[in-house]
């Protein structure tokens, strides 16, 4: 295996990233059917919601983590191969079993389509800039 060589900036901004698209995701894009379909109400602000956005930027920073060494194991080397190993990523390791999870829990696909379609932009984006990126 080869040593990889990582820019530690480029993590930090791609966990930015997915991070803020989660904000504007939850917050604004799909706030009131996420709110209905989760019990949620306009203006709760649910327990522990610091702790847990602390966690999402830690989940994220993870998260770009991994995606980078994909990305650098694929060769990518433009935004579009780079976006692509960023929805096979998806594909594989979050829309799968997410919508396991889903099903097992008997929660609404329309949950299950906000949830994942969050996870497929947040990795076709970072997916991409990694690869451009270097």
């Amino acid at each position: 295996m080869h040593h990889l060589h990582l820019n530690h900036v480029v993590l930090l901004v791609s966990a930015l990233i997915q991070w803020v698209v989660g904000a504007l995701w939850y917050s604004l894009l799909f706030a009131k059917p996420w709110m209905a379909l989760t019990g949620h109400t306009k203006g709760e602000r649910p327990k522990g919601a610091v702790f847990a956005m602390v966690i999402s930027f830690v989940v994220s920073l993870i998260l770009s983590l991994m995606l980078a060494h994909v990305v650098l194991w694929s060769g990518a080397d433009n935004y579009g191969s780079g976006a692509l190993i960023g929805f096979i990523c998806w594909l594989g390791f979050i829309a799968s079993p997410l919508l396991a999870q889903h099903l097992y829990e008997q929660r609404s696909f329309k949950l299950y389509a906000i949830n994942a379609g969050y996870w497929l932009v947040a990795l076709l984006i970072t997916g991409g800039m990694m690869a451009v990126w270097r």
